[in-house]
């Protein structure tokens, strides 16, 4: 594909050579001659004067360059599209895999693939172009919107709603039971039913083994657009504002609440029957057991970014700190000693 036909197609403005043929692309550390690469982060910049792409995907305001460039409000969202231009992933033709099990009163939308060893019980319905791939188990009532793809050994389960365009990974399950058991006065577990559904609306993604878990009444939501990493548990009875994304291992104790367009960072915690005010950004490994409005939060328990970093800064001073301290404690007691003398 050539250079220009690509700015044309991103609305991207080309520097440098139109006709340059570009063949695929690639990272720029990894690049090789004919690829497309990008830099949106600024500590790769120095990996300009030894990449070998043909051509990059810049910001605007990014200085002179040894190669052809395709200047960008936003580099990293159109080498994004750049990736569609080139990767077609596999399509997937229309119709139900002799092995799979289809109840006969679940409801399939034109364009549906059920894949091999599929399960689609009663009373489901799914909407139009979904794609089961293998081993994916859709429980009872489940109700499904358009464009679902499930990858394989994904699981929705009794009466959980979910939306257009949602995509679970593999292994991700939607409706599993809440950890919800209330002490007897033997001190054994009673199993609290966990009656309530997980609602996905549209175009949310979750991940490779993460869980959302239904509610003990009531619904556990994940509002439009959230996207869920790998291995993060959100909690029965949680709601999850539109855009937030939920990184790797995060996790959220039931009744969690948080605003729109926020941000969990690898292995943030949130305590049950908490809310997050919108754009909050907990960063990785931090958790809070209280509420948190607007801002960036670090820590454990969480506390503003900018005062956990001097908090972080004195910390590694604590030793000579403690010496001076114990230095001072000598000093005084000396002149203590003197003063009585």
């Amino acid at each position: 594909m050539k250079l220009g036909e690509i700015a044309d197609r991103l609305g991207c403005q080309l520097e440098g050579d139109a006709n340059l043929e570009i063949t695929g692309v690639a990272g720029i550390e990894e690049a090789e001659p004919g690829q497309l690469t990008f830099l949106a982060n600024p500590r790769y910049r120095r990996t300009l004067a030894t990449t070998r792409a043909s051509a990059i995907v810049v910001s605007r305001e990014e200085g002179p360059l040894p190669m052809a460039a395709l200047r960008s409000g936003n580099p990293y969202l159109d080498f994004a599209r750049a990736i569609e231009l080139f990767y077609r992933p596999p399509r997937y033709a229309p119709g139900i895999h002799p092995t799979a099990v289809v109840a006969p009163s679940a409801h399939i939308g034109p364009g549906g693939h059920i894949g091999p060893y599929c399960f689609v019980d009663e009373e489901v319905e799914i909407g139009r172009n979904a794609v089961l791939h293998s081993f994916v188990s859709i429980y009872r009532g489940a109700r499904i919107g358009d464009d679902f793809f499930a990858h394989s050994h994904a699981v929705v389960r009794e009466h959980c709603r979910v939306g257009h365009r949602v995509i679970l990974q593999n292994g991700a399950v939607v409706g599993g039971d809440g950890f919800g058991f209330a002490r007897q006065a033997d001190g054994c577990w009673y199993k609290i039913q966990q009656a309530g559904p997980a609602v996905l609306e549209d175009d949310v993604e979750v991940q490779v083994n993460a869980c959302v878990d239904r509610a003990t009444v009531g619904q556990t939501r994940i509002r439009r657009g959230t996207k869920i990493d790998n291995l993060v548990q959100v909690g029965h009875a949680s709601e999850v504002g539109e855009d937030t994304l939920l990184c790797a291992q995060a996790g959220l104790a039931g009744s969690s609440v948080t605003g729109k367009g926020c941000i969990l960072a690898g292995q943030a915690a949130l305590a049950g029957h908490l809310t997050l005010g919108d754009n909050v950004i907990l960063t990785a490994q931090s958790a809070t057991s209280h509420d948190l409005p607007s801002g960036t939060w670090s820590g454990s328990p969480a506390i503003e970014n900018k005062l956990w970093l001097r908090c972080v800064a004195a910390y590694n001073r604590l030793p000579e700190l403690r010496r001076a301290v114990r230095d001072l404690q000598a000093e005084v007691a000396k002149l203590k000693g003197m003063v009585r003398s």
